[in-house]
C-alpha cells in the first residue's frame, strides 16, 4: 500500500486510476490538483480525490506515487512545475498516449532526477472526458505499456508493474520508439482516418442527408471520431512522423484495391477483401502474442 498518490490531471484517466487505486485498496490517500480548480475540487465531491491541492508541486508533496495524467504537449511544463520534488524511491508515471516526446521532456527537464519516471500508455479510455466519467474499471482487463527507461532501478519498474497489475490490468513493458511505432499503425492512424472520412461525408451537398440514413456500421466505423479534439491535436503532432509513415502503407492498401475496381476485376478485388476480412476475422482484441521480449525493443507481457 502506498501512503499517498498524487494526481496532477483530475480527467478521465487521472480520477479513473485514482478511483482503481482507492478501491483495491493500494493508497491511504489521494492529493488531486487540475489547472481548473473546479475540476478538482468535483473530483474531491465524488470521493474520487481525499484532498484538492492549489499546484501540481502540492499535490507530489508527500506523495510516493504520482500519475501525470495530462495532455502529452502539457507533460514537459509539469516536469518543470514539480521537478525540484522528483525524490529517487517515489514512482512517477504518465498515461500518454506517445512516449518518445515524453521521454524527451522528462530528460530535458528532470536530467538525474528522470529515473524515478516509468513512462506508461494504458490502451483504455471513452470518447467522453472529463472527471464525472471516472470509472474505477476503466483499466480492468486491459494492456498496460511501460517503457523503462536505462536510468530506472529495477525495483522501481516492478513497482510500476505491480501498480497497473493491481488495478486490473495486463502489463507489458517495450521501447519507447517500438510504442510510438505500433500506435501509429493501431490507434493514431485509426484515428486520422476517422476524422477525414466523417468530414468527408459531412461536408459534401448532401452529407447531411447521407449521415440520416446510416447504420450501425457507419457508427461503429465513426465512433472515434467524436475524440477529443485537443488531445488528438497533440498525438497527431507528437507522433507525426510514424504516422505519415503508416499513412503512405494505408494509401498504398487503398490504391491497390482502388485499381481493380477502375479495372473491373472482380476476382481481383474478391482476392484482396477477402485476404483482409480473413485475418480480421482471426484477430481478436488483446488475444495477440507479441513477440521481441528478448531485448529487440518489442513487447514483452508481465
Amino acid at each position: 500500500m502506498f501512503t499517498q498518490l498524487g494526481v496532477i490531471g483530475c480527467g478521465l484517466m487521472g480520477g479513473s486510476f485514482a478511483a482503481a487505486m482507492k478501491r483495491a485498496g493500494l493508497v491511504k490517500r489521494i492529493v488531486g490538483y487540475s489547472k481548473s480548480p473546479s475540476t478538482t475540487e468535483r473530483a474531491r465531491k465524488l470521493g474520487i480525490i481525499d484532498v484538492a491541492a492549489e499546484s501540481a508541486l502540492l499535490a507530489v508533496s508527500g506523495s510516493d506515487i504520482v500519475l501525470i495524467a495530462v495532455p502529452v504537449a502539457a507533460t514537459e511544463g509539469t516536469f518543470k512545475a514539480i521537478r525540484h520534488l522528483v525524490e529517487p524511491g517515489v514512482l512517477f508515471m504518465d498515461v500518454g498516449s506517445t512516449k518518445r516526446d515524453v521521454v524527451d521532456a522528462a530528460r530535458r527537464v528532470l536530467r538525474e532526477r528522470v529515473a524515478s519516471f516509468v513512462p506508461a500508455h494504458p490502451i483504455a479510455g471513452k470518447e467522453a472526458s472529463g472527471i464525472q466519467h471516472a470509472d474505477p474499471d476503466l483499466f480492468r482487463g486491459r494492456q498496460v505499456i511501460i517503457t523503462p527507461l536505462p536510468q530506472n532501478p529495477p525495483e522501481l519498474v516492478q513497482k510500476a508493474t505491480d501498480v497497473w497489475a493491481g488495478v486490473g490490468s495486463q502489463v507489458l513493458r517495450m521501447t519507447a520508439e517500438n510504442h510510438d511505432a505500433a500506435f501509429a499503425a493501431v490507434s493514431h492512424l485509426p484515428h486520422l482516418l476517422a476524422f477525414a472520412y466523417f468530414s468527408a461525408v459531412m461536408n459534401q451537398p448532401l452529407g447531411r442527408d447521407f449521415l440520416a440514413l446510416a447504420g450501425p456500421g457507419f457508427r461503429d466505423f465513426t465512433r472515434i471520431a467524436a475524440s477529443s479534439p485537443e488531445l488528438w491535436r497533440d498525438v497527431l503532432v507528437a507522433n507525426r512522423e510514424e504516422v505519415l509513415k503508416q499513412s503512405l502503407r494505408f494509401r498504398r492498401a487503398l490504391d491497390a484495391l482502388e485499381h481493380v475496381m477502375r479495372e473491373g476485376n472482380a476476382d481481383a478485388l474478391e482476392g484482396l477483401i477477402r485476404g483482409a476480412a480473413e485475418a480480421r476475422a482471426g484477430w481478436t482484441l488483446g488475444g495477440g502474442k507479441p513477440g521481441g521480449g528478448n531485448g529487440s525493443g518489442g513487447p514483452t507481457r508481465y
